[in-house]
């Protein structure tokens, strides 16, 4: 198959490019149905007036395919690799596309939801992790919070799409704003079938000509021989090797403690996302024009002019992260964003509790601040951050599930705010504030800082040990130095010359 023939910048903007475009896939896909459900238009007639559970239901599914998608990744995506995984999401959501866009049942409207979201799921489980074994450490926060933004970026365009469309009238109001995901997916399969794999994928796979060749690519250099990628071939060559010496890879390894301490790991690219999904992020951004409208009392459309400027709003504000998430660390964006979450949360509750419509345009003044709060933390962090703490043995894996989780989550969330808002209205922005307040100090203890260190750096990240892996008494969370592989390939060489010459004694001792 041809390669594009970029290196070096021109290279990683390209695999960079590919990745948005994923997400742009990723965000439009989530946003579209939130501007066609829930209303008297024609998606309305043409499915009976789906009243709330299956409007709730609807909406789920989808999620629900994802997590399927990402389970299927779990187990097969290290074996088929990143690149096939991929062009096998971006097929997939094509197929799903074109059952959706020709749905005339409630069944097939669930099918479509359904396939579409397993191909999501391959995406969102494959993607980051491209990502992040194609650049370096020092720009890999910025590169992965650029695909969060455009994430944002495609649930604008649905969300606008979708409010130009309501003033048309026949199917195509809502079969268009469903059907134009398809040229989304088509342009990602197009650009991933001319990108390279990983190089780290194809190392750890056999494959050690073709990894070096895309080193050598990626660092912009004429040939494989040239000693930063002799370099950059030793530290991934000694990380993989300490990584294998147990044998093939296993399942159980998932549970390991110790000083890689994989369990840990796990357990933290699990976390990160189950924490994302409750903060209440998608409750405003899959629902945020029946949230305002049920329970904040507001005309159907103002929700939808509503919830159109408030994506625009979290758009804007996810731009944030690309100027300080490799500056300040993940740490503490994720800290002060749940900070800011659990403070806007709060003061809505109280606003609605008061009841008058002059206190409703309050709180969804805090629903718009609370989007600039995701969008610098919990927006980004959660897809980057799995990606990061992962050892490249377990990467796809951790990635893998730690998407699994995010989506059932979504599911969970997404499946039960309808009713919630339906029978307790404005307080189920109270349980989302408790939640928020909690995410703090579990971040402080539990979540070592990944900041400007290579990906091989963080095989010994939890080396200290500890309950908390040695972030609690590490400065600002920073358990390992920068470039410590480097130390691991000047261990292996020495060993390698204390062999050598050992070998040599001996033999001069027989002679």
């Amino acid at each position: 198959m041809w390669i594009v023939r970029l290196r070096g910048k021109y290279l990683v903007w390209a695999i960079t490019a590919c990745c948005c475009q994923g997400f742009l896939l990723l965000g439009y896909d989530q946003g579209v149905m939130s501007g066609i459900i829930g209303a008297n238009n024609q998606f309305g007639a043409d499915f009976g007036h789906p009243d709330p559970t299956t409007q709730g239901t609807i909406v789920a599914l989808y999620d629900i395919g994802c997590a399927v998608g990402s389970l299927i990744t779990f187990i097969w995506g290290e074996s088929v690799g990143r690149k096939r995984m991929i062009m096998a999401g971006a097929s997939t959501m094509l197929v799903g596309t074109a059952i959706l866009t020709s749905s005339t049942t409630l069944a097939q409207l669930y099918v479509g939801r359904i396939v579409t979201g397993i191909g999501n799921g391959f995406n969102s489980s494959s993607i980051p992790v491209y990502q992040s074994e194609t650049c370096g450490g020092m720009i890999r926060g910025t590169l992965v919070c650029l695909n969060s933004t455009v994430t944002i970026i495609g649930l604008v365009i649905a969300y606008w799409l979708d409010y130009g469309m309501s003033y048309v009238s026949g199917p195509a109001q809502w079969r268009l704003p469903i059907g134009f995901q398809a040229v989304f997916a088509l342009c990602l399969l197009l650009q991933v079938l001319v990108l390279p794999d990983s190089p780290r994928w194809c190392m750890a796979h056999g494959r050690v000509e073709e990894g070096v060749r895309i080193l050598a690519q990626l660092e912009d250099r004429d040939s494989p021989d040239h000693p930063d990628v002799v370099a950059k071939r030793k530290e991934i060559e000694v990380s993989l090797a300490q990584e294998s010496a147990g044998g093939p890879f296993r399942y159980r390894e998932l549970l390991q403690g110790g000083p890689l301490g994989n369990f840990r790991r796990i357990c933290l690219c699990v976390g990160v996302n189950v924490m994302q999904q409750f903060t209440g992020s998608n409750m405003i951004n899959y629902l945020a024009p029946v949230v305002y409208q049920n329970t904040m009392g507001l005309s159907r459309n103002l929700s939808l002019i509503l919830g159109g400027f408030t994506s625009v709003t979290y758009m804007f504000a996810s731009f944030i992260p690309l100027w300080t998430v490799d500056r300040y660390g993940r740490r503490v964006l994720l800290m002060t964003s749940a900070t800011g979450l659990s403070v806007c949360f709060i003061i809505a509750s109280i606003l609605l509790s008061i009841g008058t419509k002059g206190a409703a345009y309050g709180a969804t003044a805090m629903v718009f601040i609370f989007q600039i709060f995701l969008g610098i933390g919990y927006l980004p962090i959660p897809w980057l951050y799995p990606a990061e703490i992962t050892t490249t043995r377990i990467r796809a894996r951790g990635s893998a599930i730690s998407s699994f989780f995010n989506w059932m989550c979504v599911f969970a969330v997404v499946e039960m705010t309808p009713p919630a808002i339906a029978n307790i209205s404005w307080r189920v922005f109270i349980i989302f504030a408790i939640f928020n307040a909690l995410w703090v100090p579990l971040v402080y203890i539990f979540f070592p800082e990944t900041k400007g260190l290579e990906l091989e750096d963080v095989d010994h990240i939890f080396e200290k040990g500890g309950i908390t892996g040695g972030v609690w008494s590490s400065p600002g969370g920073r358990t390992v130095e920068r470039r410590r592989v480097v130390r691991d390939v000047e261990e292996t060489e020495g060993n390698k010359n204390s062999v050598e010459v050992r070998i040599e004694d001996e033999d001069g001792k027989g002679d």
